[in-house]
This record gives structure tokens, sequence and C-alpha cells, in this order.
């Protein structure tokens, strides 16, 4: 056990934003709050075989890192919120922890070194979250209702009065959003505020889903009206799951469609409320486009798009090739791609439901032959995806060609290290460029895309272009940004 004057040496930081350091024994200490770099003093709470939880004492040397946090919600306090785990650490430090737990994943769970680290996709640090959800809860005890985020490693929802990461106008919204609900007669049974920002020529449209358990009078209906006008929000009522959502008023003056814009491919994307967005709409912007720019596509060739929801990259892909097919496991998405494809006059942009957790050779070879695959999975990864192609590269199937280069966006690193082992070691790619994506500035959360390329088989009209790398062989080159134009 770490002895409470025992001073450690923090090594790294964790997936969890965790510092970690080894005590006197050799064991490992993971210590919420510590930065790498530092010496710290902790306090030992849960143990195990081969590793501690520390709590953090006192910080003997401080890491030139460290800054003050922006939230005044932010920290180890009790009743402090936990949406965000890193801002006490300087946003350039950020990414850099997280590029380097993208090469460690990459190594260390499927032996892969990208020939290339690609410079990180960075954008605004606050004030980006363009969609959240919020829990709220009447507490009869204090006499108040809570609107936000849980609390640290709690149930309980942080009494928050604002929230750094939200655009400024939805944070000043907190507290009436508290004064509104508490009161309404229904403040029992309201446990969910979704929230959802789409463009408009308008302006930003602000999208309210209210979850409630049990149906509102008319006169939480008004109080929900004269928020709106007050606050130019739309509310949408959610009584069950997420099919039951809709606008409290429909019909003529319900306000303007919720829609988001990626203009360098001339695309507009209407989408629903729960509809599965990119929470940060000017790094999407710059994702899809780093995304094309890496696939090369040409204007003969055709595109498979797998994981493809509304169409977020299959409709700009679109706008570059003969074909794209936009596969998706969600019925209710596919439909929802379609009906954007007709938006954007994408007559090129077909799609199709499957279930893409169970995928064979003979699957890949039914959906037939693409130059180029932009694969953007959940959490889960894509490992019946590669698992499929490693099978094809075993066995052939006459008339099937394995795409020649795939560009996977990733939202977990050891996912991807996984499916990259296997893209690698069996399918017969090699791992041309990865780098990070910094769509959740403050939080440990690590999105990344990684390029790779068939060893045998068809020549490329072009390489990947080279990029400077970023991180402890930085050469200094600036981050491509997420900025708003």
């Amino acid at each position: 056990m770490t002895d409470i004057n025992e001073w450690l040496k923090v090594d790294a930081l964790d997936l969890e934003a965790q510092g970690v350091a080894r005590n006197s024994e050799g064991k490992v200490v993971f210590i919420e709050g510590a930065l790498p770099g530092e010496t710290v003093r902790v306090k030992t709470g849960r143990r195990k075989n081969n590793w501690e939880q520390g709590e953090l004492i006192e910080i003997g040397r401080e890491s030139a890192q460290r800054v003050t946090p922006g939230c005044p919600n932010f920290g180890l306090h009790a009743g402090a919120c936990g949406g965000c785990k890193m801002q006490h650490f300087h946003a350039a430090a950020q990414v850099a922890v997280k590029q380097r737990t993208l090469e460690d994943n990459l190594w260390h769970l499927g032996k892969v070194r990208p020939e290339r680290v690609m410079r990180p996709i960075e954008g605004p640090t606050w004030g980006y979250r363009y969609r959240a959800r919020l829990s709220v809860r009447h507490v009869v005890k204090k006499g108040t209702v809570l609107v936000g985020f849980h609390e640290r490693k709690s149930r309980y929802i942080a009494d928050m009065s604002e929230c750094r990461i939200l655009p400024p106008h939805i944070s000043a919204m907190l507290l009436p959003l508290r004064t509104l609900v508490m009161s309404m007669d229904a403040r029992d049974t309201l446990p969910q505020i979704e929230l959802a920002l789409g463009e408009s020529p308008e302006g930003l449209v602000n999208a309210l889903v209210l979850r409630h358990l049990e149906p509102l009078g008319e006169a939480d209906l008004q109080r929900l009206r004269d928020f709106a006008a007050q606050h130019r929000v739309q509310w949408w009522l959610q009584p069950k799951g997420p099919d039951t959502v809709h606008l409290l008023d429909a019909g003529e003056g319900a306000g303007p469609q919720l829609a988001y814009t990626l203009p360098e491919f001339g695309v507009t994307m209407p989408f629903k409320p729960t509809d599965f967005t990119q929470v940060n709409h000017h790094i999407n912007r710059v994702l899809v486009a780093r995304a094309l720019k890496l696939l090369d596509a040409q204007p003969d060739e055709r595109v498979i798009d797998w994981f493809c929801g509304l169409g977020n990259f299959t409709l700009p892909i679109a706008t570059q090739v003969r074909e794209v097919l936009g596969i998706e496991g969600s019925e209710a998405l596919v439909q929802r791609s379609r009906e954007n494809a007709v938006v954007n006059r994408r007559d090129n942009a077909t799609f199709a439901a499957r279930n893409l957790f169970e995928l064979s050779a003979q699957d890949l070879a039914a959906y037939g032959s693409a130059a180029r695959w932009l694969v953007d999975p959940p959490r889960e990864g894509a490992f019946a995806l590669a698992k499929a192609l490693a099978e094809v590269r075993q066995n052939p199937i006459a008339g099937y060609e394995p795409p020649a280069r795939i560009v996977y966006v990733s939202c977990n690193p050891s996912t991807l290290a996984r499916d990259a082992g296997l893209l690698m070691h069996q399918a017969g790619y090699r791992c041309a460029a990865a780098g990070v994506v910094n769509m959740f500035p403050h939080t440990a959360h690590v999105e990344s895309i990684a390029v790779f390329e068939r060893i045998d088989g068809w020549t490329l009209p072009a390489p990947v272009e080279a990029e400077p790398q970023e991180g402890a062989a930085s050469e200094g080159a600036a981050p491509e940004t997420g900025e708003p134009a």
C-alpha cells in the first residue's frame, strides 16, 4: 500500500485522464487530477493485487501544462461536474496526450505503427457542444430543480448555473430551465432534456427534447410555449422511446427545420433532434474534408460508406464519384439518409440497411467491388468487416476486388487498434497514416482517423499527401482547425 508520505512521479495519463504512477513497491497507482511530470502525494483508496486508486493530497512539483480550469463546476471536490476530466490540462497538451494514446493503442493492442502521424484536427475548445443530454431532477430537500450533467462518479446531478462547453446562449439558459421545470405541475416526472442545435437561413435553431413520464397538462404545455417564445427554442416532446418524439406544436409556424451544412461540398443535412449527429459541428466539417482528401476518390469510381448514418460522409463523397453506396444498421437512419439524398439531389447515392456486426466474405462480394471504403463505426468498431476482408485474402472470390484504400474514422482507439491489427496482419493492408480528431476538448474521449492501403493489387492514382508529424517529434506545424468561417 502506498504510504501517505511517499512522493510519486506521474509518468502518463490513462484513458480516463487519470495520472499513472508507480509506488515504491512497483505497483501502479491511478491518481485523478494528477498530470504527467508531476510529483504528488496520495491517500490510497481502492486496492487490487497489482494496482491502487490514489486520492490526490498534495502536488510537490507542478506540471508546466497545468492551467486554471475554465469552468467553476470542474474539480475533485464534492459536487463537481463529471462532464469534463481535463480542464486542468493545457488544451494543446490534451491533444498531444490523445495522440500518444492512439499510437500506444495501435501498437500494444494491434502491433501496428502508422507510417505517418497526421497533424491533429482541432477547433474551438469552449462553447463547442451542439448536442447534449441534460439530466433533470426535482430535489425536494433543497427546494429546487437541477438541470445539467451528473456529478463526478455519482448518480446525482451537479448544481450547475453555467456550462462553458455549451454554446454561451445555451449555458445562460440553464437557470431559466430550472425555474421553468420548478414551475411545472409535472416537475417530478421530467427526467431529461436533450439539446440539439442546427443551422437555418435565419440562424441557429435551438431544439430541446423534453422527456416526460406522464402526459402533460394544458397549463404545463402553455408554460413550455411561453418559454419557447422568450428564449427562441423549439420544444419537442418525448413521452416514451425515441420514435415517439414530436414537436410540441407542429404545422405552420413550427419554426425552421434542424439541419447542418457542409459548405465545401454544397451539402445540407436535415436531421431530427434525436438523430445521431456529431457533437462538434465545426470539427465535423474539417473531419469530412480531411477524410475525403485522404480517400482521394476518382470521378469514375464506386465507393462504399460503411456505418453511414444520415449520410454525413456519403453525400459529400457523392459529389466526387460515379457512385456511392451507404450501408447502415438502422432502417430508420437509412430512410433518413435517402431523404437527405433527395434534398441534395444526389441520385448517385444509394443506401442499404443490414447488421454490420455480422458480415462474411460472401456478404462483401454481394455488395460488389468498390475502389475505396469509408468506415465510421460506433465504439464497438468494425471487427466483422475487417474479419471478412481477411477471409477474402485467404480465400479470394472470383470477380471481387477488395478496396485499394480504406479511410477509418474511429471514436474508440482500442477497437480501431484491434481492427487495424486484422487489416494489417491478415487482410493485406498497411497503415499509411493515422491521427487524432479533438472532437471533445477537455474530455478524455479520443476520436481518430486512419488510412489503410492494400499492399497487393491495384496501383493507386496518387499517394496520400504527406503531412508533418505532431507530438514528441513535432516540427511545429499548425494543427488543422475547425474554427468557424
